[in-house]
């Protein structure tokens, strides 16, 4: 039998938000995928001074980011607030 590995979140999400051109050009498995490494502290294709940044954040309760890529190469961020209130999926020109 095949068990099922569940990922233990390391933070809160908060409320889920995704800007209109996210929507248009991300599919909901690459979002679901993207917030599942997110939360899990898999931040993706971060540079290592925000990867450490996030590292930090963790402890000190500051903004995290995550930057991911669809299997089509298009680049997107989740970006989870400092109070933990709200996670945003976006692509880097709707910043």
């Amino acid at each position: 039998m095949i068990s099922e590995v569940r990922t233990v979140p390391k933070f809160s999400l908060g409320q889920i938000l995704m800007t209109a051109n996210a929507q248009k050009q991300l599919s909901q498995t690459d979002v679901q995928q993207a917030l599942r490494r997110h939360f899990a502290g898999d931040w993706g294709d971060c540079d290592p001074e925000d990867t450490a940044a996030n590292e930090d954040a963790l402890l000190q309760g500051d903004r995290l980011l995550s930057v991911y890529h669809t299997a089509e190469k298009v680049r997107f961020w989740v970006i989870t607030e400092a109070d933990r209130s709200a996670t945003t999926v976006l692509l880097p020109g709707d910043y």
